[in-house]
């Protein structure tokens, strides 16, 4: 326990200072958290390992990131992002995979190590691109939504990738189709369970709670819930983060939404900021001296491959060349997903050690300049595109807009008392709309 104590201590210590350092030069928070975790890592000062418990609990941030994700892109909000989320992340998912397949069979790789690395290279970073989006205020922007659009057909279609790393990796004679089979099933339960049953469960439950105005009970129940579906999708074999965001979708179509988003917000913000730091932990900067000319070109293939697939997508479905550019600049990355297939992989032998060496260093690298590249996405497009296309609004102006979009000459009442209700029965007589907060659930219905 002292142990213990004391190194959450020592993280703590060189988090605040780190990040206070990152938050001075106007750097991004996530490369702060990973400069952190390659400092205390076992590779750098060697002040932390990087124990299975710290990963763990890191995991919990995702989970939670996953879960805010869905309030914000409820049912039918995804359905009219159909095209984003089936074409460009089914296509983007496909032609990586192929492209990296073919590319690792003329470097005289198996073709069962061919298809993992197609897998591996395919995924994008989902929490440091959502983390980094919300920060810019960039989450609702156009190339954002096709981001996310993206990042949530990698998120689904990772677990076939496992699985078939574990059936490639078992004796020969595995029942494959048969695995996969299994595994549509349990998403389909998965759905049923968790949108089936919790759509008309979480509403009655969440009013419930509401009544009391207990901002504690409030909290503890949204936590149970997003910690509940995870633990459902776990049992199903499926990813604990999926049952979080499918939670997320159902309750973002209510009227607590706001408030769900609110309470979850500091836990989700501190546990992501240990996933990140946990990453970095990761990175061997002593052991690239020896491989770096090969880091560097692998580094080079992966960012700008995916950059000119993502963005040939995107304009391939009628986007601007500036929407274009920027999206494939957001995920021009790996991401957490590709270090699971990787060790996965690496842990059943299936893929050589230098071989993963490899790759995991150039992902590594990848994510640590993801955070500046998504950053400073709109000054790359517009350097890379001069005058092309006409100038677009700024991030913030673009989220606000497209938030507000069937808003017009509204009124805002904070607080719907007898003195608030009485100001919306006049407006509603006036003909002008409002919109009404309020901690008591059943005086705002």
């Amino acid at each position: 326990m002292e142990g213990y104590f004391h190194d959450i201590l020592i993280l703590l210590i060189i988090a605040v200072a780190v990040l206070a350092l990152f938050l001075r030069l106007r750097l991004p928070p996530i490369l702060g958290y990973l400069t952190v975790g390659a400092l205390v890592g076992p590779y750098g000062l060697g002040w932390m390992a990087d124990s299975e418990h710290t990963r763990d609990l890191a995991e919990f941030g995702v989970v939670l990131l996953l879960f805010t994700i869905g309030l914000e892109f409820s049912l039918p909000l995804l359905l009219r992002m159909k095209s984003a989320v089936l074409g460009l992340g089914g296509l983007q998912v496909l032609v990586t995979t192929l492209i990296t397949v073919g590319i690792a069979l003329q470097a005289d790789l198996p073709l069962e190590v061919a298809i993992v690395l197609g897998g591996v290279v395919a995924m994008s970073s989902t929490a440091l691109v959502i983390r980094q989006l919300s920060d810019q205020g960039e989450l609702h922007s156009r190339h954002g939504r096709n981001a996310v659009g993206i990042l949530l057909f990698q998120d689904v279609i990772v677990i076939p990738f496992l699985i078939l790393v574990s059936t490639l990796a078992a004796p020969s004679g595995s029942a494959t189709g048969t695995v996969l089979l299994l595994a549509l099933g349990k998403g389909i339960l998965a759905l049923v369970l968790i949108l089936g049953i919790g759509h008309w469960l979480m509403r009655p439950l969440f009013r419930g709670v509401a009544r009391f105005r207990s901002t504690e009970l409030f909290t503890l129940t949204t936590l149970l819930v997003a910690l509940g579906a995870a633990w459902v999708t776990h049992m199903l074999g499926l990813s604990l983060a999926l049952g979080a965001f499918l939670a997320g979708m159902m309750l973002g179509e209510t009227e607590f939404r706001h408030q769900l988003d609110a309470e979850i917000r500091p836990f989700r913000n501190v546990l992501l900021g240990l996933f990140f730091i946990t990453i970095g932990m990761l990175l061997d900067l002593g052991g690239l001296l020896d491989i770096w000319p090969k880091v560097l070109l692998l580094l080079g293939v992966l960012v700008f491959g995916k950059l000119i697939i993502i963005a040939g997508f995107c304009r391939l479905f009628g986007w601007d060349g500036s929407v274009s550019l920027r999206t494939g600049l957001v995920l021009a990355h790996g991401g957490e997903f590709g270090f699971a297939i990787l060790t996965l992989a690496l842990s059943t032998q299936l893929l050589p050690t230098d071989v993963g060496q490899l790759v995991l260093a150039s992902l590594l690298l990848s994510m640590a300049f993801a955070p500046l590249v998504i950053r400073y996405n709109r000054a790359l497009a517009r350097w890379l595109l001069p005058r092309r296309d006409p100038p677009a609004m700024e991030p913030r102006q673009e989220s606000i807009a497209a938030d507000s979009q069937d808003l017009r000459q509204h009124v805002i009442l904070c607080g719907y008392g007898r003195v608030g209700q009485t100001i919306g029965r006049l407006l509603r007589e006036a003909g002008i709309p409002y919109t009404a907060l309020d901690l008591d659930p059943a005086g705002v219905r």
